[in-house]
């Protein structure tokens, strides 16, 4: 029934609105089912329109989707004001004000208490006044002229982008083959923009759709660019299809895209699986070294610095320069210092923070490039055994690649934020990189290598204890806490280089309690 109805989404002020034509009794009850797969605990629905319209027909559908009861009796809360369901997902409230006399009613009904947690369906919203919350989806049912009915929907408040997601969802759907399929929600990852859900047709084939709206622009924060601008973060989801495509190109398993819709931010794409390349006693060794291995191929290639994203469109890869690196490294003092150490550091401290850091980047600048991934460690590698070779690692994140050193992306696998990599393990495998790259490039120096993988491992463990620290006290991600100690120890391990002398003893000054002396027990992992 989807291929039948007709859709078109207009701006109403600054509300969108979207007009479905529903031909029959099954295309609203299709209709119903896809608001129950956008819907989470807490959101509001109002239903409206005239007698025959179809308000029971699309009420009754919404319900039953919701508590996943296709037989569950829904009859009409007319009389007892409102009906409430439990399902194993989230309660439902059924609610029907044609009886109201007022808003000031709701108070009496215990409306916000019940409401609160649970998706809610309101017929005769306008009974209520302006009792109801602002920020939800409106849905009216009309008779259309010659049959069938008109529904339309307006978004307001928080649902108003949404609504505009979800009917760019249904357009790439259809248009991809993908409009039978069910929608499950995935976990989140450290993004606060980004999400993503399962796709799962009635035969079992699977895809991701990626959400990834064009990222707000925050606030200036240095020679008024933002923080994103500054650290070269993917302001838009073109970097993620250029960037795949050119991997794609080199032989490397990024997700096939099946679909597309770059202005909303929305790609449907290949679903790579799940199998890890870690364990209960984590890292495998074995899927470790094909990891590694993929960035000896990488980085032993010649790559192109502007990839296509659509016809006329192009994504330059931006250089990890200076400012991003020096931006990165500044979150320690900005959110770790303050909120896990408990202390703030002086002007003089922090001027000198910043000079070190400075200093020690200068041979990094100077040094090669290559596409650095950036976010290439476990929960972005997924092991692939149906493939062969290299083909085995699956690359599922790379949106914020820049042009930089090739030892940042090895310090990232080697030096996990979320896995401990056992000191041997990792000695082993930085041999390997070495030895690979030597024999493929008789001119590769090992020393500076070795070098830039201190100052990269120190550069990234100083941004990540910044960045875990502010996940748990701006985005209210206290899990990320856990990881801090592992990190340190690799902050201290990557400090222990000659390379990285003068900040080993700005560290030792400043933050004491992440150098242990000698005779100190060393931090637990």
């Amino acid at each position: 029934m989807v291929n039948g109805m007709a859709r078109s989404l207009e701006e109403h002020g600054s509300q969108p609105i979207w007009i479905v034509t529903l031909p029959d009794h099954d295309a609203t009850e299709h209709l119903a089912r896809i608001i129950a797969e956008e819907v989470r605990p807490g959101d509001l629905v109002t239903l409206s329109g005239g007698l025959g319209a179809g308000k029971t027909t699309f009420a009754r559908a919404l319900v039953r989707t919701l508590a996943g009861d296709p037989e569950l009796e829904v009859p009409s809360p007319t009389f007892t004001l409102m009906q409430v369901y439990e399902s194993a997902r989230q309660a439902i409230v059924h609610a029907d004000f044609y009886r109201l006399s007022g808003g000031y009613e709701l108070v009496e009904l215990g409306w916000e208490e019940t409401t609160e947690n649970a998706v809610t369906l309101v017929e005769w919203p306008e009974r209520a006044d302006d009792a109801l919350k602002s920020e939800r989806l409106d849905l009216r049912l009309d008779l259309a002229p010659g049959g069938g009915r008109i529904a339309t929907l307006t978004g307001t408040g928080a649902f108003a982008p949404r609504l505009v997601r979800l009917k760019a969802f249904q357009t790439l759907v259809i248009r991809s083959g993908w409009q039978d399929a069910a929608r499950l929600p995935m976990p989140g990852d450290a993004s606060v923009i980004r999400s993503y859900e399962r796709l799962v047709k009635p035969n079992g084939e699977t895809a991701l759709l990626m959400i990834s709206p064009p990222r707000p622009i925050g606030p200036a924060v240095r020679r008024g660019k933002p923080y994103t601008t500054i650290a070269k973060l993917a302001e838009t989801v073109n970097a993620f299809v250029a960037m795949d495509k050119g991997l794609r190109a080199l032989g490397f398993s990024a997700p096939r895209i099946y679909g597309e819709d770059l202005n909303v931010g929305l790609l449907l794409i290949e679903d790579l699986g799940n199998e890890p390349v870690v364990d209960d006693n984590g890292p495998i060794p074995e899927r470790y070294a094909e990891a590694t291995r993929v960035l000896v191929r990488l980085h032993g290639t010649t790559l192109p610095q502007v990839l296509p994203v659509a016809d006329g469109i192009d994504h330059a890869i931006p250089p990890y320069d200076l400012e991003a690196l020096l931006i990165e490294v500044e979150l320690l003092a900005d959110w770790y210092v303050p909120h896990i150490i408990g202390t703030q550091l002086s002007g003089s401290a922090r001027a000198e923070f910043v000079n070190l850091w400075t200093e020690a980047l200068g041979e990094i600048l100077a040094g090669p490039t290559t596409w650095t991934l950036r976010d290439y460690h476990s929960p972005n590698l997924i092991w692939m055994p149906e493939r062969e070779g290299l083909s085995r690692v699956g690359l599922i994140d790379f949106q914020d690649a820049v042009l930089g050193s090739p030892a940042y992306d090895v310090a990232s696998l080697l030096q996990d934020a979320r896995v401990t990599v056992p000191p041997d393990l990792e000695l082993k495998l930085i041999g390997l990189y070495a030895r690979e790259r030597k024999a493929a490039e008789r001119d590769f120096d090992v020393a500076a290598f070795a070098r830039a993988y201190a100052i990269m491992g120190a550069q990234r463990a100083t941004k990540i204890l910044g960045i875990f620290a502010r996940l748990d006290r701006r985005d209210g991600k206290p899990h990320y806490l856990k990881h801090l100690p592992r990190i340190e120890n690799y902050l201290i391990r990557n400090l222990a280089h000659p390379a990285l002398g003068k900040l080993k003893v700005w560290y030792e000054t400043y933050l004491p309690r992440l150098i242990p002396h000698a005779d100190d027990p060393p931090l637990a992992p």
